[in-house]
């Protein structure tokens, strides 16, 4: 059984990788048709215009954790999501100085608290109260910041019968010791899985397939670029068509992951770049290990054939897929992805800190080369679960 396992898991693989060699040449044989071919007029949809002001720098979809609006050990109450999200904003405001900014945010903390509170609300409701009461707390975090926002509830089209209901796999809500965890688990019905040492609730977390406000986030950046949307919220709220009338929405009991509906968000967008910001740096190899390294540069293709991220479906997995969902599919030459520490954002454009993902990286990765770890000082074991791979 264990030949069979080690067969299997390496065929996966390599059919993974296959499939990204396929989609990456396909992709690049449609970028080079559209370089010799006559330029055509641009659509309403697609082109970048700008009613008042020129241009700013690159078109850029920055993704927040929920998280960063909770430090760990602390109660998750609106007082102190104002005072994280207040030493944030000024970091997301300069940067909007100087690009085109669509900032997205996670919700898992909120959105499970809120569970807690209405156990017989469903959470596409939730997903809706939870983006509503983070894009209230950024915004005015902005506003103070000199950043003027405009928060946007979206809704997000999935598949009701994703193999992602089988498996839950999303993390949402506060931590609990394993007795809690299984009475909860025995009262409630709910699913828990390890995230850690403690325990979680988890979630189905189906990958989004239509996001129904594109073309108002689209608007929000051509028409009114004084002002930066908060848009897709935790994934955006869970919606499926009837198959009977396609016009027809219901809500769906999931929450989407919000890294990959922020990289369909920056795709539909046509943005240059994906940064996706988090509590602990960028994609880490033997993380709290005397050997650990840190990836500065890595191509798609290096981070799928060594599953980077493999150990941790709930948090790094997700994000490194991303990033490499971005890469692929964007149509933009160029088009990059970064993954890297809140406090480090400015840094990141240059590659001075976190982890860049693009194409055509010699030999597929560039190790980081850090002073800490030049001194034989690697990063210490967290308790807690490291987000990377």
């Amino acid at each position: 059984p264990a030949t069979l396992l080690l067969q299997y898991t390496n065929t996966s693989t390599m059919i993974a990788t296959s499939r990204y060699s396929l989609r990456k040449a396909a992709s690049q044989l449609t970028r080079a048709a559209a370089a010799t071919s006559p330029s055509p007029l641009p659509s309403p949809s697609s082109s970048r215009s700008y009613s008042t002001t020129p241009p700013l720098n690159d078109r850029i979809v920055i993704a927040v954790g929920g998280n960063a609006l909770q430090r760990r050990g602390e109660r998750l109450t609106i007082e102190n999501m104002l005072k994280a999200a207040a030493e944030m904003a000024p970091t997301i405001a300069a940067l909007a100085k100087e690009h085109e900014l669509v900032l997205t945010h996670g919700n898992g903390p909120q959105v499970g608290e809120l569970a807690l509170e209405r156990s017989a609300a469903t959470f596409d409701v939730l997903g809706a109260e939870s983006m509503g009461q983070i894009g209230y707390v950024l915004a005015q975090a902005l506003s103070s910041a000199g950043c003027h926002s405009a928060p946007i509830i979206c809704q997000v089209v999935v598949d009701p019968q994703h193999e992602a209901f089988r498996d839950p796999s999303k993390f949402v809500g506060p931590i609990y010791g394993a007795k809690e965890a299984t009475a909860l688990s025995q009262s409630l019905g709910w699913v828990m899985k390890p995230d850690g040492e403690y325990f979680r609730r988890v979630v189905p977390s189906p990958p989004p397939q239509e996001i129904l406000q594109i073309d108002a986030i689209r608007t929000l950046l051509e028409q009114c670029p004084d002002l930066l949307p908060i848009a897709c919220g935790g994934g955006g709220i869970p919606v499926s068509r009837i198959p009977s009338n396609p016009r027809t929405l219901t809500g769906v009991e999931a929450v989407i992951d919000k890294d990959r509906c922020g990289a369909k968000l920056a795709n539909e967008l046509d943005a240059d770049g994906y940064i996706i910001l988090t509590d602990g740096g960028g994609i880490w190899q033997n993380f709290g290990k005397p050997d650990a390294r840190e990836m500065q540069l890595a191509s798609p293709e290096y981070l799928l054939g060594t599953k980077a991220g493999k150990n941790f479906p709930g948090s790094m997995g997700p994000k490194i897929q991303a990033a490499i969902d971005f890469v692929h599919d964007s149509k933009r030459p160029g088009a990059w992805a970064a993954i890297g520490d809140l406090k480090d954002a400015a840094k990141i454009f240059d590659n001075e800190e976190g982890t860049l993902i693009k194409e055509d990286v010699e030999e597929g990765v560039v190790w980081r080369e850090r002073k800490d770890v030049e001194d034989g000082k690697c990063p210490k074991q967290s308790k807690e679960q490291h987000k990377s791979g």
